[in-house]
């Protein structure tokens, strides 16, 4: 460890000559630290924890599409090359017009398809102008073609054959049609 030399006299005297006009700084204030603001509770209650948040709704990718097919598709660029409308159908003749429809776009090579539901009669839960009178009959049963269709379109029958399903652009019925978009013929994409 080295030693601090002695000032000589000299050097001594000339410090305090410098320093004899100078003055201490003030002490400036500190500030105080921000507390986290919390709520005021009761020794008797126990913090109440946050509601959890519900958990992102997360779409599963895509199998056979790609971006640029998914961004025409939301476009409404791509026109289906056939359509199937269950309009007036009952669920029976739906479901079997809808299977037949799909295995026959598929033999035939097609690509997009759209298939036309309909919005069930209903518009901002109120019955529309050209909706027939309800006579009591259950409001949850109307759309039920809306509904069941792409249940019917996830069935194992059909599902290996389509690569993408989603609500069709305004121009090609909206709300009330769905594209199904095919994967090739003869592949897994």
């Amino acid at each position: 460890m080295r030693r601090k030399r002695e000032l000589t006299e000299e050097e001594r005297e000339l410090f305090e000559a410098t320093l004899a006009d100078a003055r201490p700084l003030k002490k400036s204030p500190r500030r105080p630290k921000k507390k986290k603001k919390t709520a005021p509770s009761t020794p008797a209650q126990k913090p109440v924890k946050p509601e959890p948040r519900p958990a992102k709704i997360v779409r599963p990718p895509t199998v056979g599409i790609d971006g640029n097919t998914a961004d025409r598709l939301r476009k409404g660029l791509l026109a289906p090359q056939a359509r199937l409308d269950l309009h007036g159908l009952s669920e029976r003749d739906a479901h079997c017009a809808l299977v037949t429809f799909v295995r026959s776009a598929r033999a035939r090579k097609l690509r997009l398809i759209l298939i036309v539901t309909g919005k069930g009669g209903l518009k901002d839960g109120r019955r529309s102008d050209d909706a027939p009178f309800d006579l009591g009959l259950n409001i949850q049963s109307r759309g039920i073609l809306r509904l069941m269709t792409p249940r019917w379109l996830r069935e194992p029958g059909l599902s290996d054959a389509i690569a993408d399903v989603r609500e069709a652009h305004t121009r090609h019925g909206g709300a009330g049609a769905l594209y199904v978009y095919l994967r090739k013929h003869g592949g897994k994409t």
